[in-house]
Formats: structure tokens, sequence, C-alpha cells
């Protein structure tokens, strides 16, 4: 068999309708995969359904929240912030900015690796599930997908976390916990790659251009 699916199993989610762009990503993703089968190359899916990265993001707010606040409490005892009544919209805004900056910071990372840097990243945005994405259009190796998968996570969410936790900064560490659950669908994407084994003696690792996550291809 020269192609094995243990990515998305969320049909209806994989016929969405694509955009221009995404239906030009997707036709030259599916030229380069059909060349590499004809190489002798297994394809493995291992995309994640929007669905399940959605419920797996609420059930890790719990743990986010009783760690993130149990540190805090811990070290400082008590809230010396207010809030206003102003304090959700602000929340929002910034929260709908640091949306945009996770993607950027996907591209910016695995820009590093790419062949032709930031000419080889394209974003698009899944309407039906008001979800932005990044890809990147060429090969990367499996530590360097993880790196650029992580690093949003890293960012914008652990170290606001541990930044709010030492400061004392009830907001800083309450933007960490939301932007690292923001980053659930790269943590499962993640998981996917790190159990995967392989006996194979060439691997090559490719985000897929319009789902979340990535296809494998090895011989």
């Amino acid at each position: 068999m020269n192609k094995k699916n243990t990515g998305n199993q969320d049909e209806q989610e994989k016929a969405r309708k694509l955009s221009e762009d995404e239906q030009k990503r997707l036709e030259a993703f599916e030229q380069l995969s059909e060349g590499m089968v004809r190489e002798g190359y297994r394809r493995v899916e291992l995309t994640v359904s929007i669905r399940k990265a959605n419920w797996f993001a609420v059930l890790l707010l719990i743990p986010l929240f009783v760690v993130g606040f149990g540190l805090f409490f811990l070290r400082h005892h008590q809230i010396t912030e207010g809030f206003h009544a102003y304090s959700f919209f602000i929340a929002m805004a910034v929260y709908l900015i640091l949306v945009v900056v996770h993607e950027l910071i996907h591209g910016l990372s695995w820009s590093i690796f790419a062949e032709h840097h930031w000419k080889d990243i394209a974003f698009g945005f899944m309407t039906q599930y008001l979800t932005p994405y990044c890809s990147c259009r060429v090969p990367l190796s499996k530590g360097q997908y993880i790196f650029g998968a992580l690093m949003p996570l890293v960012i914008l969410g652990i170290l606001p976390m541990i930044a709010g936790i030492l400061s004392g900064s009830i907001l800083t560490l309450f933007a960490g916990i939301i932007m690292a659950d923001a980053a659930a669908g790269d943590i499962l994407i993640v998981w996917n790659l790190l159990r995967y084994r392989s006996d194979a003696k060439q691997i090559v690792y490719m985000d897929h251009p319009t789902q979340a996550g990535g296809v494998v291809f090895e011989r």
C-alpha cells in the first residue's frame, strides 16, 4: 500500500469548500504527493480534526487554570490587580490580535528552515470553524516541524504564564493560559507526530496545505 490513513476521519470537515488559494495549494501538494508515491514512498496522514482539537482545548483549559492559578496563589496568596468594566473588551481585542500573532510565529519559525524562507509559508482561514491557520509548502525534518508547531505555545502561552506567576500579574497569567489553550491543536499535532513509529530508512515530513497537521512520506 502506498497510502495509510491514520489522520483526520471527519469527512465533512475534509470536504469543506476551499478558497481559490487553498485549492491551488492542495493541487500542488497532491501533484507532489503523487510524484513521491511513484518514487516508492508511502503516504501516511497525520492530520487532526478541528472538532477534536476544539474539544481538547475545552478539556485542556481546566488543568491550565488549576496549575496556573494554583502556583500564582502559592506565591502571592492574593490578587492585587483590579478588573474594570472594559477589561473584558480589552481582553477580547488582545486575544484576536494574539491569534494572528500565533499564526505569524508558526510562519516565522518554519521559514527559518524552508528553502525559500517566507515565500514557502502560506496562511488561510477556515471560515466554517472560524480558525486561521499557517502552512509550510516544503518538506521539513521532524525536529523542524515540531519546533515551528510549538513555538506559539512557548512564546504566547508558557512564557507569559511564568511571567505572570513570578511578577504577580494576574492579567499576564490569564493571557498566557488562554494562549496556551489556543495551542491545543498544535499539541495534538505534535503528539500524533511523536507517537508515530516507523522503520523506514527515508522519511519526509510535510505540512498539509488545507488541514490541521501533517503528512509523512516514507520508504
